[in-house]
């Protein structure tokens, strides 16, 4: 099988559709589905565009979907939203992409904010999307997250041999897997390919090949030991990583 992986799309369709045709998925007629290492929104505004790109992509049995920490936001923002603020929301971007998918105005979803909040728990990403997500995916070679692997918390992070049920992978998916993997949390005789956190921290803390937002940053893909790192902090860099892997 090829998998074409990804991660941290946030709502820009047309980069991501791009990156998939540079890569030659479009013309690619074999075994092959599309990874998605969460965070398909929150941050560009192509959010209805890509829900029905991605239902149509599930339809066609073509993509493998990773829950992201965004997807957890969402599901916070409609149902309890445990007690975060609506700042958190905004600034995160998934106040933006409710608003998106389900039509309402800022002024609306003010005013009936418990209509806006069922509204957005009827959207297909709610729906549909989210459910079908996977806390990971693995194959005989490598194991797609979102952010890393359930860890021990501490600095460094510590290796749970348990990982697979672990019941804290919402803390997971916040994880900066190129820190954990660079303190050796990585898995004997795979890659673990993941999104999350943006790739010119690898390239700037760890190997020291440019700075992290400057005007040298480097977004491509981190490979390391143990990682291949995807998210290309899309909204700065103007660019979404994929990768081709076969297993």
């Amino acid at each position: 099988m090829r998998y074409y992986a990804t991660a941290d799309i946030h709502g820009y369709l047309t980069l991501f559709r791009k990156a998939l045709e540079e890569h030659g998925y479009y013309e690619d007629n074999g075994d092959k589905k599309i990874v998605i290492c969460g965070d398909l929104f929150d941050r560009g505004r192509q959010a209805e565009e890509l829900q029905q790109y991605v239902l149509d992509l599930m339809d066609k049995d073509e993509v493998i979907l990773i829950r992201g920490n965004h997807e957890d936001l969402f599901c916070d923002l409609v149902t309890t939203d445990r007690g975060l603020a609506l700042g958190h929301h905004v600034h995160n971007g998934t106040y933006q992409t409710a608003l998106d998918l389900t039509g309402y105005d800022t002024v609306m979803a003010g005013i009936r904010h418990n209509d806006f909040a069922r509204a957005g728990r009827k959207t297909p990403y709610y729906c549909r999307i989210i459910p079908s997500m996977l806390d990971y995916f693995e194959t005989n070679q490598y194991i797609f997250v979102h952010g890393w692997i359930p860890c021990f918390a501490g600095d460094p992070p510590q290796f749970d041999p348990d990982w697979r049920e672990s019941g804290d992978w919402e803390s997971a998916r916040w994880m900066n897997g190129m820190h954990a993997a660079d303190a050796g949390v990585t898995i004997e005789g795979k890659t673990i390919v993941c999104g999350h956190w943006h790739c010119s921290y690898g390239h700037s803390k760890i190997e020291g090949i440019c700075s992290e937002f400057g005007t040298d940053a480097v977004f491509t893909p981190y490979y390391a030991k143990g990682i291949i790192a995807l998210d290309a902090c899309t909204s700065y860099s103007g660019r979404v990583n994929v990768v081709i892997l076969e297993d």
